[in-house]
C-alpha cells in the first residue's frame, strides 16, 4: 500500500475510500509475529521497559499490558482548539502510511479499526498544541490513540461525542493491547506529516492561482509578452522559472491585450517618440512574474517530494525488521524533515502573498498604473471609495505573514529531561504555515476581485484570454461590479471558498 497526495486530495474533498491489499495486511501480520517471537526473553525499548528517560526501568510482565495503555493516557495532554477534520483525517492517513511498511509489529486489528475511522468519517479529538516533533507527534497522536482504546471524544457527524457511544452506533470494537500498541500508535511524525500534505495541495493550488493572476494582471497593463518569452526565461536555467513562464505563456493563449515589442519599439514607428505612453517595462511585480514565482514551484516541487516520501516511512521507534530478524532502536520519529520543508513553504507562500499585495496595490494606485482610477473606483470619487478599504486587510494580512515568517525549525527547546535534548518543533511549523496559507487565500481573494473590477474599468473583458475571461466571468457571478459602497467581507469570503476549490 501506498499514501499519495492524490489519495489524501481523493480521501479529503471527494470522497475517497482507503482500501487495504492482501499483501500489505500479511505483511502486518508478518510483522507481528516477528516481534512475538523476538521479544522473548530480551529487552526492548517500550515493550518491557519505561519510556523516554524511564527506558532504564525494566517494566514486571505482570504490567506489560498496563503500560502501553499508560503511555496513550498519561500523553493525551494537549491544549487548545481542535485540529480540522481534514488534518485529522490526513494525520491518520499518514499513520497508515507508517504502518503499512511493515515495521511496526503491531496486530492487524490496530491498521483495520483505524481505516474504518477514515472511511466513516470518525475524527478524534486532536488538541492544535503540544508537540515538540522529537519523539514524533507524541502528545497528538496519543490524542488519536485514546479514541482507538474507545476512550476519549471523537468528532462524527457534525458533533463531538464520546469515542465508546459512536463506536457502538458503527459496530466497531476498540482496538486490543497485544505487544506494543500504545507505543506504536504514539511515536511518529504522522499529525505534522498530515497537516504538511493538506498544506501541499492548498500552497499548489495558490501557486497556479498566482500563475494565472500573473498573466491577468498583465493583462490589465498591456505589457509587453516577452516577460514569459522561452528563450529569456530558459537562459536562466532554473526549472520552476522555466515552467511558469511556460504555463503564462499557455494561460496567455487568444489574449488581445498583450502587446508585442517587435510591433512597437522593434520597428520605425517610434522615430518621432520622445516619451512613450506605454511603460517600455512594466513594473517589478508583474515583470518578475516567473523569477518570483519560479522558486515557489520549486521549492514546492521538493517540498512534496519530501512529503510523499514521509507518508510512506517507518516513523516509529523501534524498528520491527522481520525481513532481517532484528529490533532496531533509533530515531527515525524525529521531524527534521517535514519542519524543515513547512518552514520552505510557509516562507514561500509569505513571498507568494507579499507579491500578491504589491499587484493589487498597482490596481489601486492611479500615479502608479497610469490607466485605472483610484482604488478602482468607478463611482463618484469622493463620495464613494472603491476598494480602498479591502486593500487596508490585504496589506495588514500580508504584514501578518511576514511576521510568521520566522523559521520555528530552529527554535529547539530541550526538555523531558534533557532526553530530548534537540527537537524539530515540526508540528509547530506544520500549523503555522496553516495560517500563512489560509492569509494568503484572504489576499488573494482580495486580488481576484480587484482584477475583475479593473477589467470593468477598461472594459476590456472581450479581449481577455480565454482562461482569464472565465475567472472573470467566475468572479463576478459571485460578486457583482462595484459602483456604490457596500460591505465587502461576504463578498471576500465567498470569493475565498471559490477559489480554495477551484483547478485551473
Amino acid at each position: 500500500m501506498k499514501i499519495d497526495l492524490q489519495l489524501i486530495h481523493d480521501i479529503l474533498y471527494k470522497d475517497g475510500r482507503l482500501a487495504w491489499d492482501d499483501a500489505s495486511m500479511q505483511g502486518i501480520a508478518e510483522s507481528y509475529a516477528f516481534l512475538e517471537r523476538f521479544s522473548n526473553e530480551k529487552v526492548i525499548y517500550g515493550i518491557n521497559t519505561g519510556f523516554g528517560p524511564m527506558a532504564q526501568w525494566r517494566v514486571d510482565d505482570g504490567h506489560l499490558r498496563e503500560l502501553q495503555y499508560n503511555i496513550i493516557r498519561s500523553h493525551a495532554t494537549g491544549a487548545g482548539p481542535a485540529l480540522e477534520d481534514r488534518y485529522v483525517c490526513a494525520a491518520m492517513l499518514a499513520r497508515v502510511g507508517s504502518f503499512a511498511q511493515c515495521k511496526s509489529g503491531i496486530h492487524p486489528e490496530l491498521v483495520v479499526l483505524l481505516t474504518e475511522f477514515i472511511n466513516r468519517g470518525i475524527y478524534p479529538f486532536i488538541p492544535k498544541h503540544g508537540s515538540v516533533g522529537a519523539s514524533g507527534d507524541l502528545v497528538q497522536l496519543a490524542h488519536i490513540a485514546l479514541c482507538l482504546i474507545g476512550e476519549g471524544k471523537v468528532h462524527y457527524r457534525g458533533a463531538w461525542r464520546p469515542t465508546c457511544e459512536v463506536l457502538n452506533e458503527c459496530g466497531l470494537r476498540p482496538i486490543g493491547i497485544h505487544i506494543r500498541e500504545g507505543l506504536s500508535c504514539t511515536n511518529g511524525t504522522s499529525v505534522m506529516t498530515g497537516i504538511s500534505a493538506v498544506n501541499q495541495l492548498e500552497a499548489e493550488n495558490l501557486l497556479r492561482l498566482a500563475t494565472l493572476a500573473a498573466v491577468w494582471m498583465n493583462e490589465i497593463a498591456g505589457s509587453y509578452d516577452d516577460l514569459m518569452a522561452a528563450p529569456l526565461n530558459e537562459y536562466r536555467r532554473h526549472a520552476g522559472q522555466i515552467r511558469i513562464a511556460a504555463q503564462m505563456r499557455e494561460l496567455s493563449r487568444g489574449s488581445r491585450r498583450l502587446q508585442k515589442r517587435e510591433n512597437k519599439l522593434y520597428n520605425d514607428s517610434h522615430k518621432d517618440v520622445q516619451i512613450f505612453k506605454d511603460k517600455v517595462q512594466a513594473y517589478y511585480s508583474l515583470r518578475c512574474a516567473p523569477q518570483i514565482l519560479g522558486p515557489i514551484a520549486d521549492t514546492l516541487s521538493y517540498s512534496r517530494q519530501v512529503i510523499e516520501e514521509e507518508l510512506n516511512a517507518a516513523s516509529d521507534n523501534p524498528i520491527v525488521d522481520p525481513v532481517t530478524e532484528n529490533v532496531y532502536h533509533g530515531g527515525n520519529f524525529h521531524g527534521d524533515y517535514i519542519s524543515l520543508e513547512a518552514d520552505k513553504m510557509k516562507i514561500a507562500m509569505v513571498r507568494l502573498a507579499m507579491v500578491s499585495e504589491r499587484q493589487l496595490n498597482y490596481l489601486c494606485h492611479d500615479r502608479i498604473n497610469g490607466i485605472l482610477p483610484p482604488f478602482l473606483n468607478m463611482g463618484t470619487l469622493g463620495l464613494n471609495y472603491g476598494i480602498q478599504a479591502c486593500q487596508f486587510t490585504a496589506t495588514s494580512t500580508t504584514a501578518e505573514c511576514q511576521t510568521l515568517a520566522m523559521p520555528n525549525y530552529v527554535h529547539s527547546i530541550p526538555n523531558n529531561n534533557d532526553n530530548q535534548d534537540i527537537v524539530s518543533m515540526g508540528t509547530n511549523s506544520a500549523e503555522l504555515c496553516t495560517q500563512v496559507i489560509d492569509n494568503c487565500y484572504q489576499v488573494m481573494s482580495i486580488l481576484y476581485m480587484s482584477m475583475a473590477q479593473a477589467v470593468d474599468c477598461l472594459d476590456i473583458k472581450d479581449a481577455l484570454a480565454p482562461s482569464t475571461r472565465k475567472q472573470y466571468d467566475a468572479i463576478r457571478a459571485i460578486t457583482p461590479t462595484i459602483i456604490d459602497d457596500t460591505p465587502f467581507y461576504e463578498d471576500i469570503a465567498a470569493v475565498e471558498q471559490y477559489l480554495r476549490n477551484l483547478k485551473i
